[in-house]
């Protein structure tokens, strides 16, 4: 079992920290804005830890972060520490999984929603050197033609913080690497750090979260079932006792 760290050091480079500071609708809209290098009227919903399960046979799926906009749109943001050399596979999954979850019987599959797989990485993936790798399905025979499938997988690397020359996107680059804020938007991403930190619910939570559920996050593993049912149990408990503590407080 690896040795967890303790809740005054995480930072917003460790999957927790990263999805609490993104629950602030603000900050998220801000980043998918950086990133995708457009403007996003409003966001509805930003969901964390989210479980799909398709089927009682299929491989089950947690999104670390899952938002919808107002136009409906999604964005699944995974935030991942360590290479496991799967994460295209995964996108994929994670990209049929959520349309199963929100294409309901009967309905078009026109109705199916825009959707962006985005993975920030503290490593470059494909060892090239980009900020930020993007994709999406065109003809091999005539790179101008697009599928228009409604979905874009975008890998974002932050080790690429000295080749980019977007402003934003080297400050954020650079505060998720190195943790020093230099611009307006890095430095609301470190004082919602210190919030949290400040927040005794989030603590609680940190550390009741089982030690193998921390193990399979970190090394970018799904729990087996054994793992399932005892985090099941687990959560069911702590709930129980963060509820206690709210009461109390």
């Amino acid at each position: 079992m690896l040795k967890r760290k303790r809740f005054d050091d995480l930072t917003i480079a460790d999957d927790f920290m990263f999805c609490k500071v993104m629950q602030d609708e603000e900050i998220c809209k801000s980043f998918l804005e950086i990133i995708l290098k457009d403007k996003i009227d409003s966001i509805k919903e930003v969901s964390t830890q989210k479980a799909i399960i398709t089927n009682s046979e299929s491989k089950s799926v947690r999104l670390d972060i899952i938002v919808t906009d107002a136009q409906n749109k999604l964005y699944n943001i995974e935030m991942q520490v360590v290479n496991q050399h799967n994460i295209a596979k995964r996108m994929r999954y994670y990209q049929s999984a959520i349309d199963v979850a929100n294409l309901d019987k009967g309905a078009l599959y026109e109705d199916l929603n825009d959707t962006y797989i985005i993975f920030l990485c503290m490593f470059d993936y494909f060892n090239k050197g980009e900020a930020i790798y993007q994709f999406e399905n065109i003809c091999t025979k005539n790179s101008a033609l697009y599928l228009q499938d409604g979905v874009k997988k975008i890998i974002i690397n932050v080790d690429a913080v000295e080749n980019t020359k977007d402003k934003d996107l080297k400050a954020f680059l650079e505060y998720m690497k190195t943790g020093v804020s230099n611009n307006e938007f890095t430095r609301r991403l470190n004082s919602m750090v210190e919030t949290i930190k400040d927040k005794s619910t989030a603590r609680n939570e940190y550390n009741f979260v089982p030690g193998y559920i921390m193990d399979a996050k970190y090394e970018q593993r799904e729990l087996d079932q054994k793992e399932i049912d005892e985090a099941k149990a687990e959560i069911k408990r702590l709930k129980a006792e963060l509820e206690a503590l709210k009461n109390k407080s």
